[in-house]
């Protein structure tokens, strides 16, 4: 019969055993219960926390706009080099009215569509969007590239008899959402039937859509993948099965278990391409931990550098033999307007294109797009996707304004910087249901494992110890 001190470290040693054991066990085991539960949550059906922020947005998402005033007007007009300056932001917000026409398949996967619409934030802009500026006349601009030389002559005389040039006085209302162009009314039908222009129009009471994404309900890691785009499986502007491939989600949110080292796919309708991010750094906001994904240079890099960018190049004159970086041909998906999309202040372009013109200064910081992802269930926390709009024109010596250009220019006309952050409400909401259970689950993990192990130590030890002076004190004896 044993003594009670000794039956007492027994059994110490047994149940610090035990604990070490459970702890151990409680990861695994752990691990399965929060993928079940992420698995769940992150389906795109009603009651879902995924679906509560996929059909609105958790957080208010906003467009900053920069307006590139032109200094020097007629100096351009007469061969000289364009010197801007950019004016903003100046502040919509959008993404506020939820998707509409909504309807699960039977195939798992739920169609949508997402409501165009833009609501002006004066206390978010430096002025009201009534403020007028200088800048490039968008129609005057884009005629000689989408009306044939034939009725290049119309086009001069319209812009004679309206009184209208390269450069114009404009709101900032006006070049984002449209104005009746008085050049355009010069323009017959046959030509040009609609008289209306602007960098967005028409945007506003408008949709896009509709959408075909996955809801997860079979197979968690396609959730919000997006496999249908206006009712095709791909897109048809760049005549390239890799280049018209509709890739990965619209970027609000992402698959669970978001891998740091493969990159973020997804497809953006105004850009009309699938692009990808790659992981750049974590940090916490908001106290949640995020994985910040960064469109990197080589996405946007000449097929030179990049060759998966060979279906992007639609025309080698512009592109200088496709050995120009950071610039993407829009004219296939924009009805032949002469559109070329790229980073603000040309970031990551061709040098020619920096050069070309005075004013821009591209940095990192401010020009970058980037994604940044909770990792465990996907969801978007915080993103800027900055894009500049541009339009390509060229001397011609049938229109009297263009026929003493410097040269061919990508004329910058605005930039902007559609953003989200969650908040601090969304955030406590957001660990309350996610966070909180899964750190008190390692928790108790991490308790059980450490007061098991010095249990088991401590008892062990001590039990060893009293056994020696016990043979000790025996032998003596």
């Amino acid at each position: 019969m044993c003594c009670n001190t000794k039956c007492w470290l027994i059994a110490g040693s047994v149940i610090g055993g035990l604990l070490a054991i459970l702890g151990g066990i409680l990861i695994p085991v752990g691990d399965i219960v929060i993928k079940g539960e992420i698995d769940k949550e992150a389906v795109i059906e009603e009651g879902t926390i995924a679906y509560d922020n996929w059909i609105v947005p958790g957080s208010s998402v906003y467009r900053q706009f920069w307006i590139y005033q032109v200094l020097n007007p007629d100096d351009i007009i007469n061969g000289g080099k364009p010197k801007l300056q950019q004016k903003g932001p100046y502040t919509y917000l959008v993404r506020y009215a939820p998707k509409y026409n909504v309807t699960q398949n039977n195939n798992n996967t739920v169609t949508f569509y997402q409501p165009n619409v833009a609501a002006f934030q004066r206390d978010m802009s430096i002025g009201p969007d009534s403020d007028t500026y200088t800048v490039l006349n968008l129609a005057v601009a884009a005629a000689p590239g989408m009306i044939s030389n034939v009725f290049l002559s119309i086009v001069n005389q319209a812009i004679k008899s309206s009184n209208s040039s390269l450069f114009q006085t404009r709101s900032v209302k006006e070049v984002l959402w449209g104005y009746r162009d008085p050049f355009l009314e010069q323009i017959p039908d046959f030509i040009i039937k609609d008289k209306m222009t602007g960098v967005f129009y028409p945007y506003n009471e408008t949709n896009d859509g509709p959408y075909v994404v996955y809801n997860g309900k079979d197979d968690i890691s396609k959730v919000a993948k997006i496999t249908r785009y206006n009712r095709e499986s791909t897109l048809s502007y760049w005549n390239d099965d890799y280049c018209d491939m509709i890739n990965g989600t619209d970027a609000a949110s992402f698959p669970p278990f978001v891998d740091k080292n493969a990159p973020l796919y997804f497809f953006s309708s105004e850009i009309c391409r699938s692009i990808y991010a790659v992981f750049e750094k974590e940090y916490t906001l908001e106290g949640i931990k995020l994985s910040r994904f960064v469109l990197p240079k080589f996405a946007l890099a000449s097929p030179y550098d990049n060759p998966d960018n060979h279906c992007f190049c639609k025309d080698q004159l512009i592109s200088r033999n496709c050995n120009a970086s950071g610039v993407l041909d829009l004219r296939a998906c924009q009805g032949g307007k002469p559109i070329f999309l790229s980073l603000p202040h040309f970031l990551y372009a061709s040098e020619f294109l920096l050069e070309s013109l005075d004013g821009l200064s591209p940095n990192v910081e401010e020009h970058q797009t980037y994604v940044d992802v909770e990792p465990t269930t996907g969801f978007t926390m915080h993103f800027a996707k900055r894009l500049q709009v541009n339009v390509y024109f060229n001397r011609t010596s049938k229109i009297d304004v263009l026929s003493n250009l410097l040269s061919e220019f990508m004329f910058p006309v605005v930039w902007l910087n559609e953003t989200a952050t969650i908040g601090k409400d969304k955030a406590n909401e957001f660990k309350s249901s996610v966070t909180t259970p899964m750190n008190a689950l390692g928790i108790i993990q991490i308790v059980f494992i450490c007061l098991g192990i010095v249990l088991f130590l401590s008892c062990s030890i001590t039990l060893c110890v009293r056994s020696r002076k016990e043979r000790r004190n025996g032998k003596k004896v």
